[in-house]
């Protein structure tokens, strides 16, 4: 656990799954790209789904739930999901008070329900005291998704979601001090990214914005982005000033690179200054 302004933070991992190498790297060749990143039979890449644990002095604040272990079969052979129950790893549910959703997609809120696969039973929550923090554009946008991301955003979430205590942000919000959350809509539309500030300096989640450590360089974004120039501006902003700061930046996706610390290196490109533990 690592001791940062008024918070003590933690990381949780809840999981595995594994998703088309192309597809997370978008336009670079998989020549480039495999040299860093081995891909399974099926041209499959790893992922974690880890989460940012921010403790205050009364609240426990959770950024994103993982993938959860719910799903039919089918969907759970297709992207290899591998849960891990979260009091299996010591998070005990029950402790959480808020959930940031950083967005919707099913790797990333579908943990927020639990039911048997192939049953009936109806879904409950997984974190039934947390105050649940989504953008209200992201909601609207699960509820009415484009066919490029109808598959990411599942309407059992969205019944889960129904159930929960819901807090909708707008924008750039401090939800708790020195904790805040801002919009981005470049990887899909209302994505939240989150920042945990003391002074200049923060801790910092971009969730799908940089999902792996290899994505800070700027050419490297998602087949899954929904508007890559978008996301570009968004990136190249981020980046500017966690290089400036010294922002320490958590990395939900990489299963090898918890967390960096970012620079300008000698070539005027993007890339990881040094690794950090929290």
């Amino acid at each position: 656990m690592m001791t940062f302004g008024r918070f003590r933070l933690s990381l949780h991992n809840h999981g595995f799954l594994r998703l088309d190498g192309g597809a997370m790297f978008g336009t670079v060749p998989k020549a480039v790209w495999s040299r860093v990143m081995p891909v399974d039979e099926d041209n499959r890449i790893l992922l974690a789904t880890r989460s940012l644990i921010i403790e205050s002095e009364d609240r426990v604040f959770m950024i994103d739930a993982g993938t959860g272990g719910h799903w039919p079969e089918k969907f759970r052979s297709i992207y290899a999901i591998e849960p891990i129950p979260p009091r299996s790893a010591g998070l005990v549910p029950e402790k959480i008070t808020d959930l940031i959703l950083s967005h919707l997609h099913f790797d990333h809120a579908g943990g927020i329900f639990e039911r048997k696969p192939g049953t009936s039973q109806a879904a409950i929550l997984s974190y039934p005291r947390a105050r649940v923090y989504i953008q209200e554009a992201n909601i609207e946008t699960a509820r009415h998704p484009n066919p490029r991301e109808r598959a990411s955003y599942t309407k059992e979430t969205l019944d889960a979601l129904d159930r929960a205590d819901l807090r909708r942000t707008n924008g750039s919000e401090e939800i708790y001090p020195d904790l805040w959350v801002h919009r981005g809509d470049g990887h899909t539309r209302g994505l939240q990214w989150v920042e945990v500030r003391e002074g200049v300096n923060a801790v910092v989640y971009p969730s799908d914005m940089i999902p792996y450590s290899h994505h800070i360089a700027l050419p490297y974004t998602m087949g899954y982005d929904i508007n890559a120039e978008k996301l570009l501006q968004e990136k190249e902003a981020f980046l500017g000033r966690a290089a400036e700061n010294g922002w320490l930046v958590v990395f939900e996706h990489d299963p090898a690179v918890p967390a960096a610390h970012v620079q300008v290196d000698a070539t005027g490109r993007y890339a990881v200054r040094d690794l950090a533990e929290i």
